[in-house]
């Protein structure tokens, strides 16, 4: 059969035809109208439109993705992949949309499901830095240390002087029990972050690190730049909360405890912490107080984990 060729004039009415027709036009400024909005930050207008638009237009494989991305920037990963699981009827998702979908079992806890689809997305974008980063914190999280430095490792030939890999290189290190190592990967990414530093994650870890060793008072300069960094980490303030009560300056340790019980008043750990200072202070009735809030919260299976909010590493996925 032969094939004829088009002038561009046909082309454009052609074109012009089928987007009228389509309503691909309107499609095309929902979108850009959603994502200028996603850009603005106002999250909830920009679902409100993309919902909208997936209920005029369901066979919108863009507007599901661009949905589900914006639900996981709400942090709702199940909502998220309802969104890619319905967009991907009309066509396979992209790399990009796929490292969203992956954040999306990262958020529910799901690992396995996290790890195989990062590793979908470095098969079809092997040069991509925040994938394998993303990738290797997902092995952190299955426990499997090696395999994740291996991957933060070439996340560093693709991006030299990528602070958050060459910072999760030291946790690895410091897993595999290889303290020097750990050290010297944390200061790495600690000197690299020059006289303007940005991110605490290192200071945090090589601070915390030292404490272990029971060196409180070479800990501290590096756990006070993490808390002036970051003055919203609960971590950050149980860690320097440790130190100074390492080196028994209870006011200190007071001090920075609260700040973490203030940040995160779930957390039990943080109140039977808080609760021994007091202790040791004499103030029996505010160490009573912190306990008894303690016991409260483990009966109600609350996490004894202090939230330590991590960089993702590069740019946000999508």
């Amino acid at each position: 059969m032969r094939v004829m060729a088009l002038s561009s004039a046909t082309c454009v009415m052609a074109l012009a035809i089928i987007a009228h027709s389509s309503g691909f036009t309107q499609e095309i400024d929902q979108l850009a109208k959603a994502r200028s909005l996603l850009n603005a930050g106002k999250l909830s207008e920009s679902e409100a439109v993309l919902r909208k638009e997936v209920g005029q237009s369901p066979s919108s494989a863009e507007a599901h993705f661009l949905l589900g991305y914006v639900l996981f920037r709400e942090q709702k990963a199940k909502e998220s992949l309802a969104e890619f699981t319905a967009g991907a009827k009309y066509r396979r998702p992209v790399a990009d949309e796929l490292k969203v979908v992956a954040s999306d079992y990262v958020l529910l806890g799901d690992f396995g499901d996290a790890h195989k689809w990062f590793a979908e997305v470095v098969a079809e974008k092997p040069d991509d830095s925040d994938a394998w980063y993303l990738l290797g914190r997902t092995k952190f999280n299955e426990n499997d240390f090696t395999g994740a430095k291996d991957d933060f490792e070439h996340a560093l030939t693709l991006r030299p002087r990528y602070v958050e890999a060459e910072n999760n290189v030291g946790l690895c290190w410091k897993e595999l029990n290889s303290t020097a190592k750990a050290e010297a990967a944390f200061q790495t990414a600690i000197d690299w972050q020059g006289e303007t530093p940005s991110d605490e994650q290192p200071f945090l870890n090589l601070g915390t690190l030292l404490v272990e060793q029971n060196e409180a008072a070479k800990a501290i300069p590096y756990l006070v730049k993490a808390g002036e960094l970051a003055p919203k980490n609960p971590k950050v303030h149980e860690e320097l909360g440790q130190a100074y009560t390492t080196k028994q300056d209870l006011p200190k340790a007071q001090a920075a405890l609260e700040k973490a019980v203030e940040l995160a008043p779930d957390i039990s750990a943080l109140h039977f912490k808080l609760g021994q200072i007091y202790r040791k202070e004499g103030l029996q009735d505010r160490a009573q107080h912190e306990f008894d809030i303690c016991s409260k919260l483990n009966s109600t299976h609350s996490s004894p984990n202090t939230p330590n909010p991590l960089t993702l590493g590069g740019s946000t996925p999508h």
